[in-house]
């Protein structure tokens, strides 16, 4: 064949080759706790499942969680380190506050931590005029960024929570919301910060688990008589990261360590791929397959009882001269459906090109006369 041949072949059938292969599973879950809130949500951060839900979806009223919405907008559409001087018209607001006066300078990122640590209603209001121009404009802004990512239950009238009939959201709404926040290292960093000083004042986060339960790192607390207390955190252990959610909970603290508890202990986290080779093809080498195993394991976190899949791509053959270490395709590993995680296969050892045939004296004469 002629070389030209040749390659436009290879490169034909080394279109994907994709198999599906299931990983066996099986198992029981623990018993829920019992909880005081009248709605929740615990979500798994990386993919959005939930795990465990209660009146999810209905719309409440969600107090000071709304400033999670707040930042989110801020530091996607503002330069934390513009400074801004403090009209008369954002102080004075309804409310707890990082007590902001006229002609006082300060950064938006200053405001932010006004915003989410002191909880302050009188930042929100500034954060908003400073984004949009108003509280209703901002608003605006907060809505359709909550329809851009599937908030159905959600309406922002406001950018600090104060209550009003038409200013809701629903438990999986917030959590969505906030997943998408902590996609944002600004938003991590403000949010973890257990105190800040900003000009003369300290602001102190009121996010009490940030000391007491393991793995948290944010994100809001909320309250007003007719919301009840609201608390929107989210938790990080041994790189798996879930969400929860409470509305209208008097014993907020305790749940959500009782449901990241729960919640950790439904996981395990597996090489999926440990031991598994494959084999491809060898074409012109002394062997006629090479192994292939993943480069670095495939490690995801799941339940007993998830359907794992894994896909991968491989090639239908390769010409020697075949190199340890060299790509050969790529695995995935797929929970529900879900994406978890790739990993790169790679060929396990060297498979050099087989040496050439000597030919025969008859083939000899033949390419002389030929």
């Amino acid at each position: 064949m002629a070389p030209r041949a040749r390659k436009m072949l290879a490169a034909l059938l080394a279109a994907a080759l994709v198999l599906a292969v299931p990983v066996p599973a099986g198992g029981a879950e623990a018993p829920v706790p019992e909880i005081s809130a009248r709605a929740a949500v615990v979500m798994e951060a990386d993919s959005g499942r939930t795990v465990y839900e209660r009146d999810a979806d209905e719309p409440m009223l969600i107090a000071s969680t709304t400033k999670i919405m707040t930042a989110l907008i801020v530091l996607e559409r503002c330069d934390p380190d513009q400074q801004v001087t403090i009209d008369p018209a954002w102080t004075g607001v309804e409310g707890s506050s990082m007590y902001l006066y006229a002609g006082q300078v300060l950064t938006v990122r200053d405001l932010l931590y006004g915003l989410m640590l002191a909880s302050g209603n009188d930042a929100a209001v500034a954060l908003a005029c400073i984004t949009a121009g108003s509280v209703e404009a901002f608003a605006e802004l907060m809505n359709e960024k909550a329809r851009d990512l599937g908030c159905a239950n959600t309406h922002f009238v406001n950018a600090n929570g104060l209550d009003d009939p038409d200013h809701h959201a629903s438990a999986r709404d917030l959590a969505a919301i906030t997943r998408e926040a902590v996609k944002n290292e600004a938003f991590r960093q403000i949010v973890s910060t257990t105190a800040r000083k900003v000009g003369d004042n300290i602001y102190t986060n009121h996010n009490r688990l940030l000391r007491a339960c393991e793995g948290v790192f944010g994100v809001k607390t909320g309250y007003t008589m007719a919301a009840g207390r609201t608390l929107v955190t989210a938790c990080e252990r041994e790189g798996l990261t879930f969400i929860c959610v409470t509305l209208n909970d008097p014993d907020d603290w305790q749940d959500h360590m009782s449901l990241y508890d729960w919640a950790y202990g439904l996981y395990t986290r597996d090489d999926v791929l440990a031991g598994v080779t494959w084999s491809v093809p060898v074409i012109g080498g002394v062997a006629e397959t090479v192994p292939v195993a993943a480069a670095e394991g495939l490690a995801v976190f799941h339940r007993d009882q998830d359907a794992i899949t894994i896909e991968y791509t491989l090639p239908p053959f390769v010409y020697a001269d075949v190199q340890a270490g060299s790509t050969a395709g790529q695995a995935a590993a797929y929970i529900d459906g879900v994406e978890a995680g790739r990993a790169d296969l790679v060929y396990v050892r060297d498979v050099p090109q087989a040496p050439a045939e000597e030919p025969t004296f008859w083939e000899r004469v033949r390419d002389l006369v030929g």
